[in-house]
């Protein structure tokens, strides 16, 4: 099992970096050779269900997730919350991500995750949350970089 949190400060709005960080399809224009399926109809709610696919041919594999928890910032609540649960055979663990207002009008991204991969030694624990590290904010910045799907 592998805990590790990623944080970012950027000058979109909370608003615009939720929309960003929450486009489930998107995700796959930043983590390569990933393809992401929504099976679940719009809008994103509690229940959602989305799939992630990477890898190539016989080693690729699926990362289905739920949304558990979803709170997008209101008037009365200034931070957006989601958290997510991998419900995968090869991976599990949970996703978080927490956007907090940030100095004059930008916004503060935390990205918590708690990975697990069936199989893998705990020997690897340490170069998992490396890699993890490396890969989730690579994606987290490019999310924040591009503009959001029409």
């Amino acid at each position: 099992m592998v805990l590790f949190a990623l944080e970012r400060i950027t000058p979109l709005s909370v608003d615009q970096a939720w929309l960003r960080l929450t486009d489930w399809e998107r995700h796959a224009d930043v983590v390569p050779l990933t393809r992401v399926t929504v099976r679940t109809p719009p809008p994103t709610h509690e229940g959602t269900v989305f799939v992630a696919r990477s890898g190539v041919g016989p080693l690729a594999f699926d990362d289905p997730m739920e949304v558990v928890t979803w709170r997008p910032s209101t008037g009365a609540t200034l931070t957006a919350l989601c958290r997510l649960a991998k419900q995968g055979g090869f991976v599990t663990g949970w996703a978080e991500i927490e956007v907090h207002p940030y100095g004059a009008g930008g916004s503060r991204v935390i990205w918590r995750e708690d990975l697990s991969v069936r199989l893998l030694p705990r020997a690897f624990d340490r170069p998992l949350r490396r890699a993890a590290c490396w890969m989730f904010g690579r994606a987290v910045d490019g999310l924040l970089r591009q503009e959001p799907t029409p």
